[in-house]
């Protein structure tokens, strides 16, 4: 097998895949819906994109993989079934790609792209995630040999094809129910087989369900305790996160906040099998943080603009907590949320903790939902979010140091001061960095 198609390769973490196996010396091809810096991206580096999609693009592919929000009657996938190729859908094809490999598969709902971009600068080995590491540039790092650094997605079950030689876990915080049609026992039984898998684990041990497996020998990381002395330390105008790790001495990573040292925590342990800690200590030094994860756009004395993906309560909690602490080391008054709802589906499952997470913002910002192919869904936004007294613009607009969200005179609203900082999965980091 190697002539390999994907359908969907835009996306984030099927992109990573499709460089990866043409780096192993496949023959990769590929499609989407419209073009993006990704898909430019991709054909920098000699892959060939078909915008739209076209049932052209099916040839004499060996294999035919597809991205989780591809339909089933895509052209693509029509032709191919007609032609009587392979096809599979993204979660199956890691079989393939990850098989014979040394896999650190990093999972949870949170914090897993951080953890494995961290754990990539201490382990020599490929780094594929769903994010773009600042260190290399990319969402995919390609090193010889069998490491691979892989940020696995437990949306879809796709993190028990990953073929873990150590499991690390952040949490296993319920996420994407639909797939799991509501089943909490089917969802934590996925993460339990994926950690049986392992010939290693290294968890976080006060996540309520993580807690309970007692049976399970592992590396259990109990932030409450064996993570402390944290500081926040700043070097011109970036932060870092400093703390005392067990009996392990004192790390520095970049980023702010506890939820940094906990992801930086589990990175430490699982670098230990390979390393010594003197090592891990300096080499994790390396991390330069992740695009979209509190992503410094631009600051001065006056203004900082912070792009974020939490599109989760919890995330989105976590990181206003950071933005509070950063806006009081560089003097910033006010801090504006901007806030891209990423789905009908984890908005209704989540709205009360939605509304609740926002508290102590001096402004919000919500945006249209983002809808990820979902069906339009009617939520109220004013009346649930009323205590804020929340704009609703159609989009913003990014000009120089500044954001705008009305631009015309009549009703224009500029944000020049303070701290702005947005959350959402979607377009929104486009519209902050002018590219729409």
């Amino acid at each position: 097998m190697k002539k390999v198609h994907f359908v969907g390769i835009g996306g984030i973490g099927l992109s990573a895949l499709a460089k990866y196996l043409k780096q192993e010396g496949y023959e990769i091809t590929g499609s989407d819906i419209k073009a993006t810096k990704i898909t430019a991206g991709l054909e920098a580096l000699g892959i060939p994109v078909r915008i739209p999609h076209d049932p052209e693009c099916i040839t004499d592919q060996d294999l035919v993989v597809y991205s989780a929000v591809i339909k089933p009657d895509n052209v693509e996938l029509v032709r191919a079934r007609e032609k009587g190729m392979s096809i599979m859908p993204r979660r199956e094809a890691l079989l393939f790609i990850l098989k014979n490999r040394r896999v650190f598969s990093v999972c949870g709902a949170h914090g897993k792209s951080t953890t494995s971009a961290m754990l990539a600068s201490m382990v020599e080995g490929s780094l594929v995630i769903g994010a773009e590491s600042k260190q290399y540039g990319s969402n995919m790092y390609y090193k010889e040999g069998n490491n691979v650094i892989f940020e696995a997605d437990e949306s879809d079950e796709s993190f028990l094809n990953s073929n873990p030689y150590i499991a690390i876990v952040t949490n296993a915080e319920p996420e994407h129910m639909e797939y799991y049609n509501y089943d909490l026992n089917r969802f934590y039984g996925a993460y339990r087989h994926f950690l049986e898998s392992a010939k290693i684990r290294v968890i976080n041990a006060e996540d309520p369900f993580l807690s309970t497996l007692t049976e399970l020998e592992a590396d259990r990381l109990y932030p409450s305790r064996d993570i402390h002395e944290i500081e926040t330390v700043m070097r011109d105008g970036e932060p870092y996160t400093s703390f005392v790790l067990k009996d392990l001495g004192r790390f520095e990573v970049w980023g702010i906040g506890s939820h940094m040292a906990l992801d930086a925590s589990l990175a430490i342990l699982a670098s230990l099998h390979e390393m010594d800690v003197e090592t891990a200590r300096e080499k994790l030094k390396q991390y330069k943080g992740i695009k979209k994860r509190f992503d410094l756009l631009t600051k001065n004395e006056h203004f900082a603009l912070i792009d974020d993906y939490g599109h989760h309560p919890t995330e989105i909690k976590a990181t206003l907590g950071s933005a509070k602490i950063y806006a009081k080391l560089m003097g910033l008054k006010k801090i504006t949320a901007i806030w891209q709802p990423h789905k009908y589906s984890r908005t209704i499952d989540n709205l009360e903790s939605f509304v609740n997470c926002f508290e102590g913002v001096d402004q919000l910002i919500i945006l249209p939902v983002w809808r990820a192919g979902e069906k339009e869904v009617f939520i109220d936004f004013e009346k649930e979010f009323a205590r804020y007294s929340p704009l609703f613009p159609p989009r913003i607009y990014r000009k120089d140091d500044s954001i705008e969200i009305f631009p015309c005179e009549a009703n224009q609203q500029i944000f020049d001061e303070g701290l702005v900082i947005s959350f959402g999965a979607g377009d929104i980091t486009y519209q902050l960095r002018g590219a729409m």
